[in-house]
């Protein structure tokens, strides 16, 4: 099965905008271990690919992603923010979030046996 990552169209004309021209020839997506409070994203800009690196392309905008990070992203849309807050990416992953809900079952679980 084919794993997929989408992208909306802000996110993506924010990777071209800031890719387009100079040096900054890739955007790369790393997903790095996080715990419970979820994944870490790192994302960085590259001019060179890894071996193991996987190409996304939409219109002139490419994007790299490591096959490792790309299992953790499976189903995930990256978004772009731009509102008072500040102006960051974002990952929506529906991993992260089943993650958190486990991590919320067994605190449940393990305050029941201690006040049992």
């Amino acid at each position: 099965m084919e794993k997929k990552l989408n992208f909306t169209d802000q996110a993506l004309n924010q990777i071209n905008l800031i890719t387009k021209g100079g040096e900054k020839k890739y955007f790369r997506i790393t997903v790095q271990g996080g715990g419970c409070s979820g994944f870490q994203y790192d994302f960085s800009f590259d001019k060179n690919r890894n071996e193991d690196d996987l190409i996304f392309k939409y219109h002139n905008t490419e994007i790299l992603i490591d096959e490792m990070s790309l299992t953790f992203l499976d189903g995930s849309t990256l978004d772009f923010i731009d509102d008072l807050s500040g102006s960051f990416f974002q990952v929506n992953n529906p991993i992260n979030r089943m993650e958190k809900y486990i991590a919320y079952y067994f605190l449940l679980y393990n305050n029941f046996l201690l006040t049992n």
